[in-house]
C-alpha cells in the first residue's frame, strides 16, 4: 500500500528540480526576424533608465508572475509589452531547455518568429533602448569566448558550525562560473543572454 501510494506520487506532475517551487523564475523569448529575406535574431538594450541592469543586453522576457498560466505565457506576455507587438503575432517554434543559475534562480527560454517591421516602430522606449539584430549565419561561424569568475562561500554569522564536522574550520571550495561573449559590431552580448546564445546555436549547428 505505501509503495503504491509512493509510485503515484512520484509519478505526478514532478519539478524539473529540486528546489524549482520556490526558486525566481523567469523566461525569455528568442525572436527569430527576416531581415532583407535572412534570419537574424533580435536582441534588446535595456533602457538606461531601469534601476536593474541598465544597458545590458538581452533577449524580451521577464519574472513568471502569478497571473501566468506557464513559463511560455510569460515569455510571450513579456515580448509583447517590450516590443510592442500582437501576442497573437508570435509565432512559438519550441522551447529550450531550462537554464538553472542555481536552485534559487531558473530561466524558461523559447524561441519564436515576430514580424521584424512590426517591432521597429511599437517597442516599448521605457524598457528598451534600442532593438538590433544579427544574422544566424555570422553566428553559426563565430567563435564566442569565455573567462572565468571565481567565487568564494561565506557563511552568515548564525551559520551552525557546531553542527557540522571540523566546524569554522571547514574548508569551503571556490566555485567558478564560465561567462561567454560574443561580440558584435559595436555590441558585447555575454552573462545570462550569452549562455541562452551559446546554447541556441550549438542545437541549430
Amino acid at each position: 500500500m505505501f509503495l503504491d501510494k509512493l509510485k503515484n506520487q512520484l509519478n505526478q506532475n514532478q519539478y524539473q528540480f529540486i528546489g524549482e517551487e520556490t526558486a525566481f523564475r523567469a523566461a525569455v523569448l528568442i525572436p527569430l526576424v527576416l531581415v532583407n529575406g535572412e534570419w537574424h535574431i533580435l536582441f534588446e538594450v535595456r533602457s538606461f533608465t531601469m534601476r536593474k541592469q541598465p544597458g545590458d543586453i538581452s533577449f524580451p522576457g521577464g519574472r513568471i508572475d502569478a497571473t501566468d498560466s506557464s513559463p511560455l505565457a510569460a515569455a510571450v506576455r513579456e515580448t509583447s509589452e517590450e516590443l510592442g507587438v500582437d501576442p497573437k503575432s508570435i509565432n512559438v517554434v519550441g522551447q529550450l531547455s531550462p537554464y538553472i543559475a542555481s536552485s534559487s534562480f531558473v530561466t524558461y527560454p523559447f524561441v519564436a518568429t515576430i514580424d521584424y517591421d512590426q517591432i521597429l516602430h511599437a517597442y516599448n522606449k521605457e524598457e528598451v533602448e534600442e532593438v538590433f539584430t544579427v544574422p544566424v549565419k555570422w553566428l553559426l561561424n563565430y567563435e564566442p569566448y569565455m573567462h572565468e569568475v571565481s567565487f568564494e562561500l561565506v557563511p552568515l554569522p548564525d551559520f551552525p558550525f557546531d553542527k557540522i564536522v571540523n566546524g569554522t574550520q571547514y574548508q569551503w571550495r571556490t566555485r567558478s562560473m564560465e561567462e561567454w561573449f560574443f561580440d558584435y559590431e559595436k555590441y558585447t552580448i555575454w552573462g545570462l543572454t550569452a549562455r541562452i546564445l551559446k546554447h541556441f546555436i550549438q542545437i541549430i549547428k
